[in-house]
């Protein structure tokens, strides 16, 4: 298969072993009830095998409506998928599942969502401080709070459980260039972690900015989860959402999102970003 051929949201790159792991959001109806996630194995990010199921959501009980966004991470010598399912009380949160290979099987690690049960939550992804403390990023949706907001919570060492109370670090009106949208309200989507040239910790994340979506960048000023997060000029503005950014096999440095936002044809898309030591942008 090709990158044309497959549709899926917010796609994820892991690599490992001499090949590329690529998981996502399976497209149809916006990944509602389409039952957990697949994973897509290749060497040249253009052509995969077919799609493996690495989660099946029905057989645990989170098949009621988001099947969302799942991000691959290796902690401690296992993998552990973060992804966004209905809580059992209608709200949306982010849980986690564990597995010792790439390709599955995963299991539920977390018993509940990571993020509070009294929020509408989603996209959580892992980040790890350089003492090796492990947190979960993610958002407080604008469905709720109108002006969405990314946070963070620690993590308890099984990422089992979150462990204290979320912390908030922006909120989806600091975006540069931002506008309102759908009754006033701002969107935060998406975030992922990376720690780039001059140790500088950046944060990707996805907004609505004048009817497109955008693939938005900050960096922390302190090079810390807990520094105050600078909005800089975001890195793609034709409709792309969702990234996250990866070292491919040959040491480059590359971005990968969905584009367009745009059901039924949203696809993988890849480019190569360049890091000039004060933000990410595209060569």
């Amino acid at each position: 298969m090709k990158n044309k051929d497959i549709h899926i949201r917010d796609p994820f790159i892991v690599c490992e072993n001499g090949k590329y792991y690529m998981y996502g959001t399976r497209g149809n109806n916006f990944g509602q009830g389409t039952g957990g996630f697949d994973v897509y194995i290749g060497t040249d990010l253009e052509n995969w095998s077919e799609a493996k199921q690495v989660f099946d959501s029905a057989e645990f009980g989170l098949n009621n409506s988001a099947n969302w966004a799942p991000e691959v991470h290796k902690f401690n010598g296992k993998y552990y998928i973060f992804a966004t399912f209905e809580q059992e009380n209608g709200m949306r949160g982010t849980y986690s599942l564990v597995s010792d290979t790439p390709d599955g099987r995963f299991v539920p690690c977390s018993k509940k969502a990571l993020t509070p049960d009294e929020w509408w939550s989603l996209d959580g992804t892992l980040y790890v401080d350089k003492n090796g403390a492990p947190y979960l990023v993610f958002c407080h949706e604008h469905v709720q709070i109108t002006n969405g907001t990314v946070c963070y919570v620690r993590l308890n060492d099984e990422l089992s459980a979150s462990v204290g109370e979320p912390v908030c670090l922006f909120s989806g009106s600091d975006a540069y260039g931002v506008t309102e949208i759908k009754g006033n309200r701002y969107v935060t989507d998406g975030p992922f972690m990376f720690r780039g040239e001059n140790d500088r910790l950046y944060m990707i994340w996805s907004t609505s900015v004048n009817g497109q979506y955008y693939q938005c960048i900050a960096v922390s000023d302190n090079g810390d989860i807990s520094g105050k997060w600078i909005q800089l000029e975001p890195i793609f503005t034709k409709d792309g959402r969702h990234g996250m950014v990866f070292y491919d096999l040959d040491g480059k440095l590359r971005l990968t999102l969905h584009c367009p936002n745009e059901q039924p044809y949203e696809r993988p898309a890849f480019f190569s970003l360049k890091d000039n030591g004060t933000s990410l942008i595209i060569r």
